[in-house]
């Protein structure tokens, strides 16, 4: 016995000293919600970034929650969730234990940075929160929502004063370097209170347009304000007369920030650039070019010779602030997922985004295989061929395209329609591709001939969704006139109209047999029809969150449901019982796919993920020690209870089921290597 324990301890020992590097992906199973597998993408970038006091740490602020990297290495090292909706604002605490989270779910959050646990909530927001700031003493933080700024103690979580917008709402708030005067901005002026009181204490003058983003500067003697016309000032904090201004922007400046020897300021906004000025001269000193949408946060490293930028574009990029030069780009926090889809073989999912890129992804490994370009605009439908070969998306600019699902390469566009399209699918022989759009109609296109066929004109509002009937003779489409109807498919003639849903119809689909179609409402329903005689058969769900999108399983025996309400639900299509509801996400559902095994739920997310769902029976290994479900416990499953040593609560890795990865886990996955799953 002890000889068997020593050799399995050998070569768990022996075979992690070989193992590749996996750390770059482990995040892809960080903070999961119960029943998720995987999750795609980091959230996009909603918020500011911020280093720690110290500098060993950076935070981002995502869709999803707070992301921490180490400054040295850049890599992730924590992801703290808990907010229901995305982070708008983050700061640490003067002394680095704390950090402080704003979100649009109304809420401010404590977090233990060296534990990453969870302290405290501050409630009482009734609005979303825009911006947050710690003040000096480490005792008091400021919240703003808009419509009020709170100040709050640290220690109790009470309220100290509240103070109400009137004429303009709030926008922005900073503490001045001693603690005795918040500042925020308004309409077009900036407004000083008293820190303690939260009297008036000065308003200052001169912007022209909207002010969005306030700094105080280290020393506390100069006030930075940029505007909506790009314009940015400098004032004499004891003076409260204007110092300079700065101009240059194109477009809103929503960030500046000041380096740790005052010297410097940083700003960014809408027109994708940062500048960095010289506070002394107010000479322009660079323009940083790179990013490819807006940027909603700019901030100086410690020692102010690196300056880092989080954008829409998904990247985080950093700048040698004394040579100006790009240094290094962080990747991988991805916006707005409009659309998802498996690969007919189940190993690939492609996710359109409304940065106007598609993702390819491996759903084996997690891993990010590629991303397409090209397309102009939102990408709000995804499908791949029925024999892989080829993707098509489409969205916004009203064309379609067509891409190379093996090289990413453009083959075709295709473009007739006259406004965004919402959807498009293929015919089950894949000769044939249909569109719905905007404007109104469904268009159906000749691949092979590259010519336009037919357009399904009757719908009186925009067509929302379309889909084929399993053996390709029927349309259908969904549009926001609350209706669907079928169509030949061949000849474009109009065969029927469903007529029960009271509001619009995002989404349908028809059952792998062809017999029943499901549609998802902004009603809150989710119906099924009979296909052939338009029988009205069964109200799955009737609630206030409408439906976003339907899916059937491959076997038809279930049907899931993305909601307004950031859930999918799943039912039972035989009973209509509902048998589980998925939550994790902190946007509405957008999308949802089935993969061709069934097994996988993959759900895309206005909070920039896509998430892998667990859809068999338990939630446990069909195989004792198969961790993946890949059907065999093998080194791979090894590598994810090694790379999940000491994480607690559910966890796949966690074997033995006694609440922690350990050593004990490790032994006995070495232990059933090479078991496989027994072919019925």
């Amino acid at each position: 016995m002890k000889a068997m324990q020593f050799f399995i301890l050998t070569f768990i020992f022996v075979t992690f000293l070989f193992l590749p590097n996996t750390s770059a992906q482990d995040y892809t199973r960080w903070g999961l919600p119960e029943g998720a597998q995987v999750r795609l993408g980091k959230g996009w970038i909603s918020g500011n970034i911020a280093y720690s006091p110290d500098g060993t740490l950076l935070a981002v602020a995502t869709g999803i929650g707070i992301w921490l990297y180490d400054t040295e290495t850049y890599q992730e090292v924590a992801l703290l969730t808990g907010h229901t909706d995305s982070v708008s604002s983050i700061v640490f605490s003067p002394d680095g234990q704390t950090l402080a989270s704003g979100s649009h779910d109304k809420t401010i959050r404590l977090w233990d940075v060296v534990t990453g646990e969870h302290q405290q909530i501050l409630t009482g927001h009734t609005e979303g929160i825009w911006n947050i700031a710690y003040g000096p003493d480490e005792g008091t933080l400021a919240s703003e929502d808009g419509g009020e700024i709170r100040l709050w103690d640290v220690a109790t979580g009470e309220h100290k004063w509240i103070l109400t917008a009137h004429e303009w709402e709030f926008n922005g708030i900073a503490y001045s370097s001693d603690g005795s005067t918040l500042a925020s901005g308004s309409g077009e002026k900036i407004y000083l209170w008293d820190a303690v009181t939260g009297e008036h204490k000065r308003t200052l003058t001169g912007h022209r347009s909207v002010v969005d983003s306030v700094a105080y500067s280290p020393d506390g003697s100069t006030f930075a304000s940029g505007d909506s016309g790009g314009t940015i000032r400098l004032w004499d904090t004891v003076t409260g007369e204007r110092k300079r201004t700065l101009t240059g922007h194109a477009a809103v400046v929503n960030s500046v920030a000041f380096s740790p020897d005052g010297g410097m300021l940083a700003s960014a906004g809408y027109d994708r650039t940062i500048r960095l000025w010289d506070i002394g001269t107010g000479e322009h000193r660079w323009t940083f070019t790179g990013h490819t949408d807006l940027i909603p946060s700019v901030a100086f490293s410690l020692d102010g010779r690196t300056l880092i930028s989080g954008s829409w574009d998904g990247t985080i990029r950093l700048w040698d602030a004394v040579t100006g030069e790009h240094k290094q780009t962080l990747t991988g926090h991805t916006n707005d997922v409009w659309s998802v889809a498996f690969s007919p073989d189940g190993n690939t999912l492609a996710s359109g985004h409304v940065d106007s890129t598609v993702g390819l992804w491996d759903v084996v490994t997690s891993k990010h295989k590629q991303t397409l370009t090209g397309y102009g605009s939102e990408v709000y439908s995804v499908v791949f061929s029925p024999d892989g070969n080829t993707l098509a998306g489409a969205g916004v600019d009203s064309t379609i395209w067509l891409w190379d699902a093996a090289t990413g390469e453009r083959e075709q566009i295709l473009n007739v329609h006259r406004a965004p399209i919402y959807s498009v699918a293929f015919s089950p022989d894949g000769n044939t591709l249909a569109s719905g759009s905007q404007d109104g109609t469904a268009r159906l296109w000749d691949i092979m001939a590259d010519t336009h066929k037919h357009i399904l004109t009757g719908h009186t509002y925009f067509v929302y969704s379309v889909a084929f009937s399993p053996d390709g003779e029927t349309l259908a489409s969904g549009s926001g006139d609350d209706t669907i109807r079928l169509w030949d498919a061949v000849t474009g003639e109009h065969k029927q109209t469903f007529t029960e849903h009271t509001s619009g119809v995002r989404s349908i689909a028809f059952s792998p047999d062809g017999g029943t179609l499901a549609s998802g409402s902004l009603d809150g329903t989710v119906r099924l029809w009979e296909v052939v005689t338009g029988e009205h058969k069964q109200v799955l769900a009737d609630h206030e969150a409408g439906f976003s999108s339907v899916a059937f399983s491959p076997d038809g025996g279930t049907l899931a449901g993305g909601s307004y309400d950031d859930t999918i639900h799943l039912w039972d299509v035989t009973t209509g019982v509902h048998k589980r509801t998925l939550t994790g996400h902190t946007s509405w559902i957008r999308s949802i796919a089935f993969s061709p095994d069934g097994g996988t739920l993959a759900s895309g997310s206005g909070d920039g993920t896509v998430l892998l769902w667990e859809l068999r029976s338990t939630m446990e290994p069909l195989l004792f020690g198969d961790v993946n479900r890949d059907g065999v416990a093998d080194i791979s499953d090894l590598a994810i209870v090694g790379s999940n040593l000491g994480q607690t609560g559910q966890n796949d890795a966690d074997i033995n089921g006694d609440g922690v990865v350990n050593i004990f886990d490790l032994v006995t996955v070495a232990g059933v290597l090479g078991n496989a799953v027994s072919t019925p």
